[in-house]
């Protein structure tokens, strides 16, 4: 029989970069024409946005933000060492990376080996340098194990999921950052170069209506007026289902199979109704009580809907980590959320065992 781990964390790209950027994301946003002025003005932000943006636009903020991310990955990666996993899967997104207008699946395995791909694609093209003083151009191998992503694949369609796959990286495209995050992040201290475990990606389309219509996330408000969304992505039920599909097919190999789920919650950039200046914290807090006493059933009956309105999209990825920790029978054993309005996202983490 095999044994399971679970690990929920932040790939927040703005972590991969240096204190003076990480509120950039924010600055931008300000200066959209499309924002009323009044909503700009901090005098009507909460006070702890207030505090947290100071009079230095968030700099002297990043430090004690990027501090609280690093203990939630440090206690992750504890977790991963002392379980030795064989394989770890990761959920994460494909923001208008991989997947394009040719084609955008639901669900994909990455059936891939070992795949060198740039580290800090993201950053660069951000105008910001990397937290490690690393070269531009800095690589990092990503191992994979494309033989028991090509069984998981086939296990998932004769257990009724319709699961596409992919053996090959899109010519000239980004590598989805949801995943090299997850192991640049996960081995922090050596910028993702000395991470011994294998990677099973499997990409969620967490943006759904705005994975083209907004290329992924980053729209000014002009730009949205008249956009025409997309198909929606996968419901919270649907995620939960595939997840605990995919902890099923591992149930009886008799291996050590680590859960993964890659991605922060709320985004400012996605939360129409606050302007895209803070994430949705109340949201955020509903589910993380909702994640904290384990109350499944609950979580099941969240709706695309009221997690697009949140800007919670990229919580698709817990989601399916939901449903592989119920059907394996995993319990929570930490967890914390790391709150913030001015660093673009609330950042939960989580270990089950």
């Amino acid at each position: 029989m095999s044994q399971f781990l679970g690990i929920g964390m932040t790939h927040y790209p703005l972590l991969a970069g240096t204190d003076e950027h990480m509120a950039g994301l924010l600055r931008w946003t300000l200066a959209d024409p499309g924002i009323p002025d009044r909503e700009k003005d901090p005098a009507h932000w909460p006070a702890t946005m207030r505090e947290e943006w100071g009079d230095d636009q968030g700099r002297s903020a990043a430090a004690g933000h990027r501090a609280k991310l690093l203990a939630g990955l440090a206690r992750c990666r504890e977790a991963l060492d002392e379980f030795a996993p064989d394989v770890v899967v990761v959920w994460g997104d494909d923001q208008y990376e991989n997947f394009r207008e040719e084609v955008v699946p639901p669900f994909c395995v990455l059936a891939y080996d070992d795949l060198e791909v740039p580290a800090f694609e993201v950053m660069n093209e951000r105008g910001s340098p990397n937290a490690w003083g690393l070269p531009e151009d800095f690589r990092i191998t990503l191992r994979g194990d494309a033989a028991t992503a090509r069984e998981l694949t086939d296990g998932l369609v004769h257990d009724g999921v319709d699961m596409a796959y992919s053996y090959r990286k899109r010519e000239g495209a980004h590598f989805p950052h949801a995943i090299l995050n997850t192991q640049l992040f996960l081995d922090y201290d050596h910028a993702g170069a000395r991470f011994p475990y294998p990677l099973l990606p499997v990409t969620v389309n967490c943006y759904g209506q705005h994975a083209i219509a907004r290329k992924g996330g980053l729209a000014r408000f002009a730009d949205i007026a008249d956009e025409k969304p997309d198909p929606s992505g996968p419901s919270p039920a649907r995620c939960m289902e595939v997840g605990a599909a995919i902890a099923r097919h591992f149930a009886h190999r008799d291996q050590r199979v680590a859960f993964v789920a890659s991605s922060s919650w709320s985004h400012a950039f996605l939360t129409d109704a606050l302007w895209h200046i803070r994430p949705d914290t109340d949201a955020d807090e509903r589910l993380y009580r909702l994640m904290t006493g384990e109350r499944y059933d609950e979580l099941a009956a969240v709706t695309g809907r009221q997690v697009v309105e949140a800007g919670q999209h990229e919580i698709l990825n817990w989601f399916c980590l939901f449903g592989a920790v119920r059907e394996v029978g995993l319990e929570l054993r930490w967890s914390t959320l790391v709150a913030t309005d001015v660093f673009n996202s609330n950042k939960p983490f989580a270990v089950y065992r």
